[in-house]
């Protein structure tokens, strides 16, 4: 094992990322790592083959790889919808001269990295008490809210992919339930899902809202960037990154954004905390996805932690798990590097 290689690879529809890791003891070190545009590749086999072929010296043996991607995972198959990709982890392994090669769920995948965290890649939230046999469960909040857990087994940690995010949101005070009816008018929807407000978007459309409620004028601040986000669809050249505007204008203080990112971290770490007593996350609790690092002083207020408390029997549950932030931009990569392991080590 200490002479052999592992590949990992997280792949995007707009990027993807490759890399050789070699376990050193027991710490995974990474050996080289390679960015690739993915709509420039027909698929993933001929990028993998191009990195093996530049990077690999045949020196030493790549025994196992995984791969995260983004998107379901069935049976060892996957669909990249925005690049028209479809791939069979058998097929890839054949191609790229592996015995075994596993795609997964570029969230569910992050659960595998969680037990070999190094203190630089996650931050402390709450302190708690861990039990090294529990479940772990790990949240989200992105382009979407992600969920995961993991459980173990006699083969060791198993990731078990959620679509929690999709669940029914469930209001718990009056802004909240206010904030609900405007959304299900505003979206025309039938019905709320948590993902429509815990997320980078969720985020937005909060902002929008406090907009319509305080009936500002259009020399507000934001105002004209929330016009144009609301305008246009995603992927318009050009329109206004609102989440992002609304999360710099919190930190200097502007009060509509303030009272925007307090509702959104309380709607998120309810959710957290909804999530811990549904997999009763024993073996604690993770906040990743992309905003993770963009508002953690957020993250490590009150406006999360309360909320995540606040669960009525459950509330000495909750306050005494371990809760940390995942801040680690490659942390699916990382991830995947972990799950390479473990396959090697159980073959």
């Amino acid at each position: 094992m200490m002479s052999s290689l592992l590949l990992a690879g997280d792949l995007g529809g707009t990027k993807t990322l490759l890399a050789l890791y070699e376990l050193e003891g027991d710490r995974l070190s990474c050996r080289v790592r390679q960015r690739y545009n993915s709509p420039e590749w027909p698929s993933l086999a001929p990028m993998l083959e191009s990195f093996l072929a530049d990077h690999h010296d045949q020196s030493r043996p790549v025994i196992a790889g995984c791969i995260a991607v983004a998107g379901p995972v069935q049976r060892g198959r996957a669909r990249i919808t925005n690049l028209a990709w479809d791939l069979d982890e058998n097929e890839l392994a054949a191609g790229a001269g592996l015995s075994q090669l596993e795609l997964v769920n570029d969230f569910a995948v992050l659960v595998y990295g969680l037990p070999h965290l190094e203190p630089h890649q996650q931050v402390v939230l709450q302190e708690g008490s861990a039990d090294p046999e529990g479940p772990l469960a790990i949240i989200g909040a992105g382009t979407g809210l992600g969920m995961a857990r993991g459980i173990h087994a006699k083969e060791g940690l198993i990731a078990l992919p959620s679509e929690g995010g999709h669940r029914e949101f469930a209001p718990r005070n009056t802004d909240e339930l206010l904030l609900m009816g405007w959304l299900l008018r505003q979206l025309k929807l039938e019905r709320l899902s948590v993902e429509r407000v815990v997320s980078g978007t969720g985020l937005g459309l909060i902002y929008l809202w406090l907009l319509h409620c305080g009936a500002v004028d259009e020399s507000y601040p934001l105002k004209a960037a929330a016009d144009a986000w609301q305008s246009q669809p995603p992927g318009t050249p050009g329109r206004p990154d609102l989440p992002a505007l609304v999360a710099a204008r919190a930190l200097e203080g502007g009060p509509l954004a303030l009272k925007a990112q307090e509702l959104w971290l309380g709607a998120y770490g309810s959710a957290t905390g909804d999530l811990a007593i549904h997999e009763l996350a024993s073996g604690g609790i993770w906040v990743g996805g992309g905003t993770a690092h963009k508002q953690l002083q957020g993250l490590q207020s009150q406006s999360f932690l309360a909320p995540m408390r606040h669960k009525g029997r459950f509330e000495s549950f909750v306050a005494g798990l371990p809760v940390r932030a995942l801040i680690d931009d490659d942390a699916g990569l990382f991830s995947a590097a972990c799950r390479a392991r473990m396959l090697a080590e159980c073959r």
